[in-house]
């Protein structure tokens, strides 16, 4: 889907679907939507007040033109109440858009620029909303299905967002630019995340990091198995050691030029897949553990991201990938690990994997003069209980580090909540062989991961991002279908570029 910007008339664009919008309450079109009224001769008018049509949130209407202007057919998006409105409305509204048009099997789409009037958001803004509500709304992963010749799917080609004012092109292009790029990394991650296990193995991560690494000019290293031993990294080993699929420790930089403002560094969890191990999960837990590797797909689509806007901040991406199955040669309840850092773990639970292989990554990143350690896993589904599907959930050791990232998520639209740190919780983790147990029972079992991992982050500001709820959804939002999200990468994306 390509993403254009053109002055013009709206009311005057020849596509297949010409998008505008109306906020709730609002009784007499104005702006772009009562130039396309006008242009129909009031139809536009008579049909909100035919269809009951009040501009909440989330709702369309569409209807036929009639040859009355060069667009076949013209589709009104509620807006909900303009006091409420904010960018993350305009990614609503687009991705709600999105949707409708391709339900009316739209080849070409116009739109206005929702926000930019009534509302009195900046332009540029909402032209980055716009873009990423579009791109991540009309998201499908389908390349497993077949494809029936006598109804083929219809695809949108081209979305063209007019503007009227000349003087406000080139902002609006830069914010569709951007909002370009943010949609098109998230939506790799989702391609990653929902691909099937057997094909996205820790090889197939480590590819993928290569290729991005040559295409926009980031430092890579990929450590196979004989180096994850010799860096000591032996919950990683010991966590693959099951699978046919040899663990791969992926490394990507960027470098800005010149002196730094901060040096950050994002580790993503990469279980490829995960059964628990001899600690195996029911059959219905199961299902979706191909997602598991959702913090890895998150950072890989997060470096795309920084290899192409190149801020001056230095960032750098860690993924320990790996499998977590079952075989003669699998970890074992009772077993006593050595991190990276030299803490001993006694094994508890081997379904409590993604903390061992984070805890060697986080060994790794502390030994390192960042300014910020930030990791995301899919790592309990105690967080999904207390936080639904709905936020992420946020520890660590540095409260400003914390705030940073809910102020970065509340800006893109990705909810997040502190969860606090206790040391009776860390208490359940207390272990009679070794340093700590990798699991404590089920109370309080996001909290307990976050104290686990607590055990490696070292001295400098470190936040764990618990997104076991947020990285996949049953049910559709206007600009997430189905399936993974790729949530929180516009949030880092965020964070980074306002450090």
């Amino acid at each position: 889907m390509e993403i254009l910007v053109q002055q013009g008339d709206l009311a005057q664009t020849a596509c297949d679907v010409l998008i505008v919008n109306l906020f709730e309450g609002i009784t007499a079109p104005g702006g772009a939507t009562g130039a396309v009224d006008r242009a129909l001769g009031g139809w536009l008018s008579a049909q909100l007040t035919e269809q009951q049509f009040t501009g909440k949130a989330g709702t369309v209407l569409e209807f036929p033109t009639f040859g009355k202007i060069p667009a076949k057919r013209v589709l009104v998006v509620g807006l909900g109440k303009a006091a409420d409105f904010s960018l993350d409305g305009v990614r609503r509204a687009a991705g709600t858009a999105i949707t409708a048009a391709k339900k009316a099997k739209a080849a070409t789409v116009a739109t206005l620029l929702h926000g930019a009037g009534i509302a009195g958001l900046p332009a540029a803004g909402c032209a980055q909303a716009l873009a990423e509500g579009t791109l991540m709304g009309g998201y499908v992963f389908e390349k497993y299905k077949s494809v029936d010749p006598n109804e083929p799917k219809p695809v949108i080609a081209r979305v063209l967002v007019v503007e009227h004012t000349a003087d406000k092109i080139p902002e609006v292009q830069r914010g569709v630019a951007r909002g370009v790029l943010i949609a098109e990394a998230v939506n790799l991650a989702r391609d990653l995340s929902n691909e099937p296990p057997d094909v996205v193995t820790p090889v197939f991560l480590a590819d993928t990091a290569t290729r991005i690494a040559a295409q926009y000019d980031l430092q890579c290293e990929i450590w196979g198995t004989e180096r994850i031993v010799e860096e000591r990294m032996n919950c990683l080993f010991m966590v693959g050691r099951g699978s046919v699929h040899p663990p791969r420790f992926i490394r990507l930089d960027y470098v800005p030029a010149g002196t730094p403002r901060a040096r950050i560094c994002v580790i993503g969890k990469g279980l490829c897949y995960d059964s628990g191990g001899l600690s195996l999960k029911p059959a219905e837990f199961m299902k979706h553990m191909k997602t598991d590797m959702s913090g890895a797909a998150d950072v890989l689509a997060l470096m795309q991201i920084i290899g192409q806007l190149r801020p001056d901040v230095a960032v750098t991406g860690m993924v320990p990938a790996c499998e977590n199955m079952i075989s003669g040669n699998a970890y074992k309840v009772d077993d006593v690990l050595r991190a990276r850092n030299g803490k001993t773990i006694e094994i508890d639970n081997t379904d409590a994997e993604g903390r061992l292989v984070l805890a060697d990554a986080l060994s790794l990143a502390a030994e390192e003069d960042f300014d910020a350690v930030i990791d995301l896993a899919t790592l309990t589904g105690a967080c999904v209980i207390a936080l639904a599907r709905i936020w992420t959930g946020v520890m660590g050791t540095d409260e400003a580090l914390k705030d940073a990232l809910l102020t970065a998520g509340a800006a893109v639209g990705e909810k997040m909540w502190k969860l606090p740190f206790d040391k009776e919780i860390r208490d359940m983790l207390d272990s009679d062989l070794a340093d700590i147990k990798n699991a404590g029972g089920r109370e309080g079992g996001a909290i307990a991961g976050g104290i686990f991992l607590k055990e490696f982050a070292g001295d400098h500001p470190w936040a764990h991002l618990d997104i076991a709820g947020t990285s996949y959804i049953d049910k559709p939002r206007p600009y997430e279908p189905k399936g993974a999200t790729g949530v929180p990468v516009r949030t880092l994306v965020e964070f980074i570029l306002t450090r």
